[in-house]
């Protein structure tokens, strides 16, 4: 079938790599969110456009039963009618990458969001990129900085490492988020904002990631009224934007928010298509693709760069046991746990100290670093222990030293937890703190244990 100048525009205008004559084919039904079509040939990933009453819209094919293919739209499915002409348009170009992405807003496809004129790039990538030979990355070997005292100190993270996130809404991870882009030491970050509010992707890019911080940073944003496509493709354009700068040698922060809303995109599509729900009516293939998201990130081989990964999980009710949240933590390399109560009580950033883990740390920081933080830890863990009894005046004084210096400490380290939102804390100056507020202690109890 010879394609006419009028579709040959229209896979021109949608990105594809192949012009050859294909045969079309037509739609059977809709139902929720997928297409089904019948008569055309296509490939689980490739692009097909849908004649609509106002001209085209673009679908994916993500799935097939015998001849009728299941195919999901990147876009609303306005003026779809029944019989619809289907056309295959092959694989897509894929996403524009290079350094010219630095200070832009794209969405899922690499298409610009911010009025500031089309991205120029030669080089282009896929989406989903091959697994990398787990023998050739470097191994995780120094720190990276974040900014943020708490977790520069007591959750030092390494560069190369993948962490999570967790919070329950309204907690401040956003504000956190936007702590660690300002005041990291990454040559470059990348921030994945996925599924939220339209809201906070204008205020995350004009208030907390502020001009300073974008200007080394790359945001990619799928809000939460776009397609579950649209959805799950923005973090995996995230993770392709930030192996892009990975090998060119440069250390990523890669920030992505988040993973549960990457879990339910792929769970809105696998329902779709008739997968049967497994836990909690997430489908097995969520759980599959979720170490396949995050094996991504990590150390490239020599002569390339790191990618230092936080990807925020969303604690529903609080809960931590969340099936997400569970296999999360399985495939992380730790995690920081924002807590509720503390932010209510006007502590912030509300990093739980005790809940809180970065399995790298003692990889990537000194002995004398992590007794000090062990120091600390235990003191600020022997005061939360007996909170309830030194509240209601049930505590007797010398009963407990370490009890006794937790009551006396706790508002220095509490005043060390804490960090202004614009405030910026360098690594060297997180340890010198630390340092100091561990000697206090070790002097008051006689030594370390």
């Amino acid at each position: 079938m010879k394609l006419s100048l009028s579709d040959r525009l229209k896979r021109y205008e949608l990105g594809v790599q192949s012009l050859a004559p294909v045969m079309a084919g037509r739609l059977t039904r809709v139902v929720g969110l997928t297409f089904e079509a019948v008569g055309c040939r296509a490939a689980v990933g490739d692009v097909c456009a849908v004649e609509v009453e106002s001209g085209t819209i673009k679908a994916e094919v993500v799935g097939f039963d015998g001849d009728t293919l299941y195919l999901m739209p990147a876009d609303d499915a306005v003026g779809v009618v029944p019989g619809a002409r289907v056309v295959p348009m092959g694989k897509s170009d894929g996403i524009p990458v290079s350094m010219a992405l630095l200070g832009r807003v794209i969405d899922g496809t690499g298409k610009p969001l911010d009025g500031l004129g089309p991205i120029y790039s030669q080089n282009h990538v896929s989406g989903r990129a091959k697994a990398f030979n787990p023998l050739l990355r470097r191994p995780i070997a120094q720190p990276l900085d974040v900014g943020v005292r708490a977790i520069n100190t007591m959750n030092t993270v390494g560069q190369g490492q993948r962490m999570g996130l967790f919070a329950g809404s309204g907690v401040g991870k956003s504000v956190l988020m936007g702590m660690m882009t300002r005041g990291t030491s990454a040559d470059v970050v990348v921030v994945g904002l996925v599924g939220e509010r339209g809201r906070e992707v204008k205020e995350f890019i004009d208030e907390i990631l502020g001009p300073e911080g974008r200007q080394r940073s790359v945001v990619v944003a799928a809000p939460a009224d776009t397609s579950s496509l649209m959805r799950l493709k923005g973090c995996e354009t995230a993770l392709s934007i930030a192996e892009y700068f990975r090998d060119q040698g440069l250390n990523v922060l890669l920030l992505v928010d988040s993973l549960t809303r990457y879990a339910q995109a792929q769970r809105e599509i696998a329902l779709a298509v008739g997968e049967p729900p497994a836990t909690k009516g997430y489908p097995p293939s969520v759980f599959a693709k979720l170490p396949q998201l995050v094996e991504r990130a990590g150390n490239g081989g020599e002569n390339q760069g790191s990618i230092t990964a936080f990807f925020t999980v969303l604690t529903e009710g609080d809960d931590l046991q969340d099936p997400i949240a569970d296999a999360a933590r399985a495939i992380l390399d730790g995690h920081v746990v924002l807590s509720r109560r503390l932010a209510d009580s006007g502590h912030y950033p509300a990093i739980d100290v005790e809940a809180s883990i970065s399995r790298v740390m003692p990889q990537v920081t000194s002995d004398e670093h992590l007794m000090c933080a062990r120091m600390v830890k235990q003191v600020y863990a022997a005061y939360q222990s007996n909170r309830d009894l030194i509240n209601i005046g049930a505590y007797s004084r010398g009963a407990d030293p370490k009890v006794d210096a937790a009551i006396e400490f706790l508002p220095q380290i509490e005043g060390f937890f804490q960090q202004k939102m614009k405030d910026v804390t360098p690594y060297d100056s997180s340890l010198q703190n630390l340092a100091e507020l561990a000697a206090k202690m070790s002097q008051r109890l006689g030594g370390f244990n």
